[in-house]
């Protein structure tokens, strides 16, 4: 094994399971997560002769990780399909068995990509808000913009599940 296969499977083992945590947070299925994530370190293998500060790889792994998942949304290559009937009533929650963490991640998905992945770098990442316009290659204005309208989304999506 080369010194450049060893650098990359140590990078690989400390950071894949953040970057799946990431990407769960940005599509909301665990197997979609998985995919993304394989996509994006094979990306990142491809690349690694070429970077030259393996320090720094966590910002440019992230980037890679978000504009992987915004390129996926944007070609339609990922569409849900309804198989089966609807329930024509779902059955009632009980307060006693709702879990706000679920709730949560039920919402975010909800939440359009863009705005998604803003929330996520910025919230969950702990990104600034130039850091984030960095990684989705964008303004801090768009940023900004697309972090208050997540927030409200997702806020009405929550009044939402509330109402239920």
């Amino acid at each position: 094994m080369s010194d450049r296969d060893a650098a990359f499977e140590a990078y690989f083992a400390a950071r894949s399971d953040a970057m799946r945590g990431t990407a769960y947070l940005l599509c909301g299925d665990w197997h979609r997560a998985e995919d993304l994530v394989q996509q994006t370190f094979t990306k990142i293998y491809l690349a690694w002769r070429r970077i030259h500060r393996h320090e720094a790889m966590d910002n440019y792994t992230r980037q890679t990780l978000v504009r992987t998942f915004l390129s996926e949304r944007r070609r339609g290559w990922f569409r849900h399909e309804s198989v089966g009937s609807p329930e024509t009533d779902p059955p009632a929650r009980s307060p006693d068995l709702a879990d706000d963490r679920l709730v949560l991640l039920e919402a975010l998905v909800q939440v359009p990509p863009r705005q998604r992945a803003v929330l996520v770098l910025r919230y969950w990442e702990d990104q600034s808000v130039e850091q984030t316009a960095a990684l989705l290659d964008c303004s801090t204005g768009n940023v900004k913009s697309q972090a208050a309208r997540g927030l409200a989304t997702l806020r009405g999506l929550l009044e939402e599940e509330k109402v239920r």
